[in-house]
């Protein structure tokens, strides 16, 4: 049985790295995995150990300080303007399923599949069946607007 070579470990590491990183998203560790790769090739040319670490210190400070901050800003650009959540319901369109009534605090809107309780922003009377569209949200209650039909003649 051959035993392993310091290029082949520095490989490993460098998989290992990649593997974490996979889970992490932080692009710390892919830093660590090229980092690795460096001092792998620099172990396969056959020089010392000092150069190795040495070359593996360059190549992940190269990388903290040029690849990290390029990726960040490039993985995420968009994130801020993603809506999640509850955020995600404002704007929706939604059907009245009991009377929103707020002198009989009542009032419950269908809407993206799911039932919540409701208000109306202009304290109307919304009847039944009606379709509202979501205003904002406060906790659990979507304040909402009367979309009202506009009849041709």
């Amino acid at each position: 049985m051959e035993s392993f070579e310091f290029w082949q470990i520095w490989l490993i590491v460098a998989v290992f790295f990649l593997v974490v990183e996979m889970f992490s998203a932080s692009f710390v560790f892919l830093c660590f995995c090229l980092g690795s790769l460096g001092g792998s090739v620099l172990a396969y040319f056959g020089l010392a150990v000092g150069w190795h670490l040495l070359g593996f210190s360059v190549v992940t400070l190269i990388g903290f300080f040029t690849i990290r901050p390029f990726m960040l800003k490039y993985a995420y650009r968009r994130s801020h303007d993603v809506k999640i959540n509850v955020d995600a319901l404002v704007g929706s369109i939604g059907r009245v399923v009991e009377t929103i009534d707020e002198k009989e605090n009542t009032g419950r809107i269908f809407v993206n599949g799911d039932d919540w309780r409701a208000k109306s922003e202009s304290e109307e009377i919304i009847p039944v069946s009606e379709k509202v569209e979501v205003i904002r949200v406060d906790s659990t209650t979507l304040i909402v607007k009367h979309i009202k039909n506009k009849k041709e003649d």
